[in-house]
This record gives structure tokens, C-alpha cells and sequence, in this order.
């Protein structure tokens, strides 16, 4: 069969964001936009004898894009293509087969926690070979390749089927079905005492795995209820569904109510947990108490010993901008390195690979270690797993316990979606431009000690990001952050994220702890004058 070329032209805005490229459904299916984009990783990696990895959470046009994606990989002269099964890997799968197997890379299918559906959301990322996101370097050069291109190559021959595990031809290209779970419930078995998980199953602890019909339905049944023991039915909505049912597969307690009504409810099991679209997030809730996502990632460094794979300690945590300060009161008082960095998976790649950090996570629900080179949703459950049976605490009394010995950060965010993007950049510039003049003026009954722009140099590379953000620190504790998201795909969405800091008063409500930070914030910012929004469009 032939390579056709195909000739193109360029389209705009094809620059990839905080986790690849993402647009509505209908976008990716225009003629020539996947192509386009495609076509421009080939070119800048040389596709040309490489080994990918190929996979996707199971949304909408998952399928279609594969066959595409493996069409144009023989006829850049790909080598190899690894597959899972119908299409399916979750996104620390992916990073799991591109470590195990050596590959130079892979293309992850996703829109992570965006909704999926004919009308909703599509994504696609390269992952370089040591299994992390692109660097900046390398997603700017495909930006640039996409704004120049001309054609694109494809084969005229039908991709194969990908339903069976097993090798078939493409045009001398081989394509490798794998079972999509079993290299990543391989590596689970390396890090965590599955005999100590299974001894507290056993034990009579229940617990309720939301996979919310997403793609670690799968992985969640067969660790979770084969592997360990959880009673059958302990993993609810496990099956993937192209439109997720219906549901916006963000586990937060917004999206993921249901789970939510259950574990502060009269019969809450022990232990609650939900993933989101491409498997890469998590939520953690006790009986009867949410954990935030920085408390979350606080507590698992302060006792990621108590699991075989990090028992000899951390080298170090890592933490994006946002993220409230908890862990890096962990690093402190274990006196290992900490790293403040820009929100993105990629930006911890550095760190890991350097072994300057071992744990790592971000505000919006996302875990991981040096495992893998992205965050890991069930990997946080498993590890909260591990430390529940062998502490044999509750996951509220484990809070109350780390509160006790390093203060609690109250933590919120507040999101402003779909907002006119010239509003919210002109909110940004603004604030920006004012932040020298801040320190010392009061806002809200607080005092406004520090502002400043975050700008990042990566201490292991020297590379350099410009801009991530606004923070504005008050004299009393607490701490403001400003920033613009890129994991929309409609209009842009103004995160405003708040947290105060407490070593008395531990057991309050968060909103009225962080009520006079939100409205310091509100005041510096003018973000309801502004947007036009007396509330947050989401509070989490």
C-alpha cells in the first residue's frame, strides 16, 4: 500500500497547554486538525525507526483517532506502535509502558477530566521516552511545526483491528496489542504491601472506588477487588463509556456527589475514592471528612515509609505554585530538598529523573512519584491503602494526628469558568502591573506583606518559565494565588486559590477560615466587579 501526502495548510492555535492539546470533539474531527498536529510530533521527534506507545481513555473519537494516529505513524516510518487493547490506557499506563519497554515515547488520547462526547471535549499529548509530558522545548517546537506545515503523510491502507492481544503488520510497521492493565497492576506490586492491603480488607474494612465510567474502571477492579480482596462491588461505574454517562469525570465533591452523599452519610464504608477521565487524578475521603488535595499529598510524604517502595525515605517533594504550603512543611521537618514549581506534570519530570524528588503532586488532585513520570490516581489510593493498613487509624484520625504535628493549611480554590479570555487577561495584567505597590496595604483585615509573579528556572535544566501565576502573601499567615488555567477548551477560566494557616484552631470550617482571605483577594483583584460574578462558578 502507498504513502499518500496530503496536502494542508496551517491552523491556528494548535499550541499545546498545561497537558497537550485540547478542543472541542467537533475541532478534532474537522479534516486535516488531528493530522496537522500529528504530523507536526512526527516531524520534530523523526518518527522515522522510533517505538510509540498508543492509547487513550476510551472517549469519543477515541477510536477513530488511533486508527488515524497508526496510519500516519507507519507512513512517517515508525517502527513499532504499542496499543492497548480497543484503544484503552490510562494516562500512568502509558507512562508505564514507555519505562518498561524503553519506547521513545507515546501519544496520549485525553481530555483528563473534561466531559467527553460528540459535543464535549478531546485532547491528544506527546510523552517523551522517560514517560513524562513534552518539556516546554519540545511543545513549542511542535507550536512552531504547526503553524508551518504544508502536507502530511498517511497510509491508504485501513488500520488494523485492536481488539485481540497479539502483533499484526501495518506497511512494515508492526502494531502490538497489549492488555492495557497488566504492565501497569505489574509495577503496583513493586511498590505496596499487597499482603498488608489484603489483611485489612480482610479485616472487615470496606471501601467505595468511584471509577465515574472512565478508564480506570478497569485497573481499580483488578487490583482493587482481584488483586486485594475488596469486596465485589467495592469499584462502582467501572465500565468506560465514551460520554463517561453522562458525568464530568473530575473527582472533586462537586462532580463526584454521589460518592460524596455516601461517605458523609449514616453507613459510610471507611475509605472513599474516585479517578477521573484518563485516570491521572484522584480524590480521597474518610468517613465522614474530605481530604483536600494538598492535605492529601502532605500526609502520603509524611508516611510514604510505611510502604516497601519508599521505605528507605524521600529524596525530596515537589509541589505546583498553587498547591498550599502542607508539603513543604513535610520536606522541612524531614530535611529533604523541596520544589515549588509551575503548575504541569512536565516540570516535575526534571526533578524525578535527577532523583531530586520522590513524591510530587499538584492542588488539582494530582499524586505520583518517581514510579512513573505522570500523576497516578489509583497509585494515591493504593499508597493511602498501605499507610490505612498499617496504621490502622481512620483516614480522619490520620488527619487529625498530622494537623497536630505541622499545623493545617486551609485550602480552597475558586474557579470562574468560561469568562471572556480578554477579561480575564486584562484582570491578570492589571493585578500584575500593580503588585509592587501592594505590600503594606490593607485588604479585607489583612495585610498584604508579599506579591509577587511567579517565574520558574528549573534548578536541574536551567530552563526557564515566564508568568504562572500571581501571589500575594498576607502578614497574618495566609496566602492568595491568581492564575489562568489551560485546561479548558471554551473561553478561559480564572483560578483564584486561597489558604490560611492554622496551629490552634484545627478543627473549623474552611470557608470561614479562608472568608477573610477571599475577601482580600476579592478587593486586590476586582475579581466580581471584573467577571461580573458574585460567586465562584465552582468552589473546591
Amino acid at each position: 500500500m502507498a504513502v499518500e501526502t496530503i496536502p494542508t495548510e496551517a491552523i491556528a492555535g494548535q499550541k499545546p497547554g498545561t497537558s497537550g492539546l485540547r478542543a472541542k470533539t467537533a475541532v478534532f474531527r474537522q479534516p486535516g486538525y488531528l493530522e496537522n498536529f500529528v504530523q507536526s510530533v512526527f516531524d520534530v521527534i523523526d518518527a522515522q525507526g522510533k517505538t510509540l506507545v498508543l492509547g487513550g481513555d476510551g472517549r469519543f473519537f477515541n477510536r477513530e483517532a488511533i486508527a488515524i494516529i497508526l496510519r500516519m505513524s507507519a507512513a512517517n516510518g515508525a517502527a513499532r506502535v504499542i496499543v492497548g487493547r480497543g484503544g484503552i490506557l490510562s494516562t500512568p499506563a502509558v507512562s508505564a509502558v514507555i519505562r518498561a519497554r524503553g519506547t521513545d515515547g507515546g501519544l496520549i488520547l485525553s481530555a483528563s477530566h473534561n466531559p467527553g462526547g460528540p459535543e464535549a471535549d478531546f485532547g491528544i499529548k506527546y510523552n517523551i521516552s522517560n514517560g513524562g509530558p513534552a518539556p516546554e522545548r519540545v511543545t513549542g517546537a511542535i507550536h512552531e511545526a504547526t503553524a508551518k506545515i504544508s502536507q502530511y503523510r498517511i497510509m491508504s491502507e485501513e488500520a488494523p483491528a485492536i481488539d485481540t492481544i497479539g502483533e499484526v503488520p501495518l506497511a512494515g510497521m508492526a502494531v502490538e496489542v497489549i492488555d492495557p492493565v497488566e504492565t501497569y497492576a505489574a509495577l503496583m506490586q513493586t511498590l505496596f504491601d499487597f499482603d498488608a492491603i489484603r489483611a485489612l480488607f480482610a479485616s472487615g474494612f470496606r471501601m467505595r472506588f468511584d471509577a465515574m465510567h472512565a478508564v480506570t474502571g478497569p485497573y481499580a477492579r483488578h487490583l482493587l477487588e482481584e488483586a486485594l480482596g475488596a469486596p465485589m462491588g467495592s469499584v462502582v461505574r467501572a465500565e468506560p463509556r465514551e460520554d463517561f454517562g453522562g458525568l464530568h469525570p473530575d473527582p472533586n465533591p462537586v462532580h463526584a456527589h454521589e460518592l460524596m452523599t455516601l461517605m458523609l452519610g449514616p453507613d459510610a464504608p471507611d475509605f472513599g475514592a474516585a479517578s477521573d477521565g484518563d485516570g491521572d487524578r484522584n480524590m480521597i475521603v474518610g468517613r465522614g471528612c474530605f481530604v483536600t488535595p494538598s492535605d492529601s499529598l502532605a500526609i502520603l510524604a509524611a508516611n510514604a515509609h510505611l510502604a516497601p517502595g519508599y521505605s528507605k525515605g524521600l529524596s525530596g517533594i515537589a509541589w505546583s505554585m498553587p498547591t498550599s504550603r502542607a508539603a513543604s512543611r513535610v520536606a522541612a521537618a524531614l530535611g529533604v530538598e523541596g520544589h515549588e514549581t509551575p503548575t504541569g506534570w512536565k516540570f516535575f519530570g526534571s526533578l524525578l529523573d535527577a532523583d531530586r524528588v520522590t513524591l510530587c503532586g499538584e492542588e488539582s488532585a494530582g499524586t505520583g512519584s518517581t514510579h512513573l513520570r505522570e500523576k497516578d490516581g489509583l497509585w494515591a489510593v493504593l499508597l493511602w491503602l498501605n499507610i490505612l493498613a498499617e496504621r490502622r487509624l481512620s483516614v480522619a484520625e490520620i488527619m487529625t494526628d498530622h494537623w497536630a504535628r505541622f499545623g493545617r493549611d486551609y485550602y480552597m480554590r475558586h474557579d470562574y469558568e468560561g469568562l471572556e479570555t480578554s477579561v480575564a487577561e486584562a484582570l491578570m495584567a492589571d493585578l500584575t502591573a500593580r503588585l509592587p505597590d501592594l505590600p503594606g496595604q490593607s485588604a479585607g483585615g489583612l495585610t498584604v506583606a508579599e506579591a509577587d509573579r511567579f517565574d520558574y528556572t528549573d534548578p536541574v535544566t536551567g530552563d526557564v518559565a515566564m508568568a504562572q501565576g500571581l501571589r500575594i502573601g498576607f502578614a497574618e499567615g495566609a496566602r492568595g494565588v491568581l492564575r489562568l488555567s489551560g485546561t479548558g477548551t471554551s473561553g478561559a477560566t480564572l483560578r483564584v486559590y486561597l489558604e490560611a494557616f492554622e496551629t490552634q484552631r484545627l478543627d473549623c470550617d474552611a470557608a470561614e477560615i479562608l472568608s477573610p482571605v477571599a475577601a482580600a483577594m476579592d478587593a486586590l483583584a476586582g475579581t466580581s466587579a471584573r467577571t461580573g460574578r458574585r460567586r465562584p462558578d465552582m468552589i473546591t
